[in-house]
């Protein structure tokens, strides 16, 4: 059994952190804004899955490496900030080579491409050691060595229940944003800009990985 007062600690403080803007919800909004509601639950999709495997990671003790190895955290820094820099120059670049598209001449979303945006967002969160320093510092906050639920056990739990409640939490961001871009995806040289505003964010966010 888990302690209550912990749980109902752990879903408030949760809570209030997912609700909190930051830069996760930064990607989040600038994906549903370029792309549509389908790209932002993709988006969603790929932090929730993503924090399971950080949750995982932790649970063995490999995101403990992280905060003992300053090289193994440099590299999986600069790795997230170049993935977030090639996303925005990719981003960017494709606003400049070709002509904007009628918002009713443009296909639909393929498969595809909603896996692409899915495995962005995985990669992007995966490859952010701030995130996984989250998951080390704050969920070990709520277990109780006490119990007879082992630590490992309460961690996985914890870990586990973290994405499962920011996902609606995310989803009424995507909601939220895709009804404000519903009236810029009507007039093609406003949809070129949100393209060029998400690559500038995508960037912004890899200056901020680095840098704060």
């Amino acid at each position: 059994m888990l302690n209550p007062e912990m749980v109902l600690s752990f879903l408030t403080v949760s809570f209030l952190l997912a609700i909190t803007p930051g830069p996760s919800n930064a990607f989040l909004m600038a994906q549903t804004f370029a792309k549509g509601k389908q790209a932002g639950l993709q988006t969603a999709a790929g932090f929730a899955v993503a924090g399971v495997l950080h949750t995982l990671l932790m649970a063995v003790g490999l995101s403990t490496l992280l905060k003992t190895n300053p090289t193994a955290y440099q590299v999986v820094l600069w790795m997230g900030a170049s993935y977030l820099i090639y996303l925005g120059i990719s981003t960017l670049w494709a606003t400049f080579k070709s002509a904007p598209v009628p918002s009713e001449d443009k296909p639909h979303v393929t498969l595809k491409k909603e896996k692409n945006v899915f495995i962005q967002a995985l990669l992007t969160e995966l490859l952010n050691p701030k995130v996984a320093m989250f998951f080390i510092a704050f969920i070990p906050q709520f277990t109780d060595a006490s119990l007879s639920t082992s630590v490992t056990t309460q961690l996985l739990i914890f870990g586990l229940a973290y994405p499962i409640l920011a996902f609606p939490i995310d989803f009424a961001y995507v909601l939220f944003g895709n009804k404000i871009a519903g009236y810029f995806r009507q007039h093609p040289q406003m949809e070129t800009w949100i393209d060029r505003v998400t690559g500038t964010i995508f960037i912004v966010l890899a200056i901020n990985l680095l840098l704060f």
